[in-house]
């Protein structure tokens, strides 16, 4: 892996966008398209890309869902969380037609393989944003695909006249009602086939530990997740309850992290700022280069190979397995 290149650490375009229209498409959910604040060609994007929107001060991303053959508009998608932390809100309730936003992007967590074995996809909610770019991205080179969609009840279904009206519509299958047994839909591995999985969190773990029981390769497994579960189910390690040293490597100066303060809390009390949106390690604004020491990997999207390389962590909830991790900062 040549992290110079990774995904991850991508840098993205300041972009001021204005808002063209919005939609209801369904419970809760309103969709946005937006151009460019100076009417020129937005930056291009490819499918599973994300923008990074300013919120009001929070900074949250937004699966791109548009075609990325189309250089003038972006679609995004946002599911109205009245519980949630104040960006779905925001969205939702004040941003209207004409408004002009901030953002930064398109970013990639969630890239596309072309293959030779027609893809797999599976989404659930709000997971189906990031699916129809890659659909319309599949469509654009004459591949194959299944999309299965899964939604709670009809008015809870996504993008419905849309999707019908797609010239790929004949590859999507949508279901209403939870699914108990993934088997079925995603049969044997085959070397070549990727399958692509977003939406709720059990959902996609469910979809995830089946496909490897049917013997699925993990390069072949990929994921993108909105949220982390609200009880990660993984036990802390007694070291996650010791305090360590962060060092920046421009200054050589050293911050303590204090037991239970995370490393973006530490930071930012020494008046240094590390971007951050999530807080739950899923979303990638806060990834870090790591130089020394060894990290202690919390987060929920970092590949296996990237969190075994030790290069980087997500300080917003990672904490480290030694006494002191110098940072690329």
């Amino acid at each position: 892996m040549n992290l110079h290149e990774a995904p991850h650490l991508q840098v993205a375009a300041r972009l001021k966008l204005r808002v063209v229209s919005r939609a209801k498409i369904a419970r809760n959910i309103v969709a946005f398209e937006f151009e460019a604040a100076d009417y020129l060609s937005l930056p291009a994007f490819e499918a599973g890309a994300h923008l990074e929107i300013d919120c009001d001060g929070l900074a949250r991303q937004y699966s791109l869902c548009s075609d990325p053959a189309d250089a003038k508009r972006y679609r995004v998608a946002v599911q109205h969380d009245e519980e949630g932390r104040g960006g779905s809100r925001f969205m939702c309730e004040r941003v209207q037609v004409g408004d002009t936003l901030d953002a930064l992007g398109p970013r990639n967590h969630f890239p596309m393989t072309m293959a030779p074995l027609p893809p797999l996809l599976i989404s659930g909610g709000i997971g189906i944003t990031p699916m129809l770019s890659m659909a319309w991205s599949l469509h654009a080179a004459g591949a194959r695909f299944a999309l299965h969609d899964f939604a709670a009840a009809p008015e809870r279904q996504a993008f419905v006249d849309e999707i019908a009206r797609a010239p790929w519509s004949a590859n999507v299958t949508r279901h209403l009602g939870r699914c108990d047994d993934f088997a079925p839909l995603i049969g044997g591995f085959e070397a070549g086939r990727h399958l692509y999985v977003c939406g709720p969190f059990a959902m996609i773990d469910a979809v995830l530990d089946t496909a490897r029981a049917l013997g699925w390769s993990d390069d072949h497994l990929h994921c993108e997740r909105f949220a982390a579960p609200s009880s990660t189910g993984r036990e802390a390690p007694a070291r996650a309850r010791l305090p360590f040293d962060v060092e920046l490597a421009s200054t050589g100066r050293r911050v303590s992290v204090a037991v239970g303060q995370s490393v973006c809390a530490a930071l930012a009390d020494a008046g240094v700022h590390v971007p951050m949106s999530c807080e739950q390690g899923v979303c990638g604004s806060c990834i870090t280069r790591v130089l020394d020491g060894v990290p202690d990997h919390r987060d929920w999207i970092l590949s296996t190979e990237e969190q075994a390389s030790g290069k980087v962590f997500t300080p917003c909830c990672s904490r480290s397995k030694t006494p002191l991790l110098v940072l690329d900062l």
